[in-house]
């Protein structure tokens, strides 16, 4: 019984309810995932990234940088040049990913792909 208090308790935190709400809207894990191994390019999280439309890609990179994730920067060259990267706070989503991949490798199956 005490299981079923500890869940309530999970349920009713607003601050995991948010978290669960940026994290998991439809391609926001892979573009942080993109991002995990560095700076990139808008061409670059697109490429890492199939399937995604350029337009939806923006709208989550501009997400992400409203939630403070994601930081833009622009070099003023001729042509500009804009480049994304994980703020501190997006970094220590690090562990997250990893414990998602390590758990994706043991029990999500997709045929033809061999387990890890």
């Amino acid at each position: 019984m005490q299981a079923v208090g500890h869940m309530a308790e999970f349920a009713l935190c607003p601050r995991y309810e948010r978290a669960i709400a940026v994290l998991g809207k439809r391609w926001t894990g892979l573009i942080i995932r993109a991002l995990l191994d560095g700076t990139c390019r808008f061409n670059g999280i697109s490429s890492f990234v199939p399937g995604l439309s350029d337009r939806l890609l923006s709208e989550r990179l501009k997400e992400l940088e409203a939630e403070g994730i994601v930081q833009r920067r622009v070099y003023p060259e001729t042509p500009v040049r804009i480049e994304y990267r994980l703020t501190p706070k997006g970094e220590d989503l690090r562990p997250v990913f990893d414990a998602c991949q390590h758990w994706a490798d043991a029990w999500i199956e997709i045929q033809g792909l061999e387990p890890r």
